[in-house]
């Protein structure tokens, strides 16, 4: 479950900044709708997949809280990817 929590992270984070490039007008505004949708629907499965793994990996609420909120801040998804690929490693180790 982490692998594709590290998924939607990414894909969350680039439709984030794809949206952000929509707001300074480097994209037409007639793709406002499409990249809402697809950004909106990346949020959500981000913020279920966050909770679903914070559960499982038992992690404090203050984790959690940083992860969450890195999904609103531009290009804080980076530092989740790395922390993600750390707790890949972790989990890789003890297997």
């Amino acid at each position: 479950m982490l692998k594709y929590f590290r998924i939607a992270s990414l894909l969350e984070g680039i439709s984030y900044l794809i949206i952000l490039c929509v707001s300074f007008n480097f994209i037409s505004r007639e793709f406002v709708f499409i990249i809402g949708m697809a950004h909106g629907a990346l949020f959500v499965l981000y913020f279920v997949l966050s909770l679903l793994v914070s559960h499982k990996r038992s992690w404090p609420v203050i984790t959690w809280l940083l992860v969450f909120l890195a999904a609103i801040v531009p290009f804080a998804f980076l530092f989740v990817e790395v922390f993600l690929r750390k707790e890949i490693q972790k989990n890789e180790g003890i297997t």
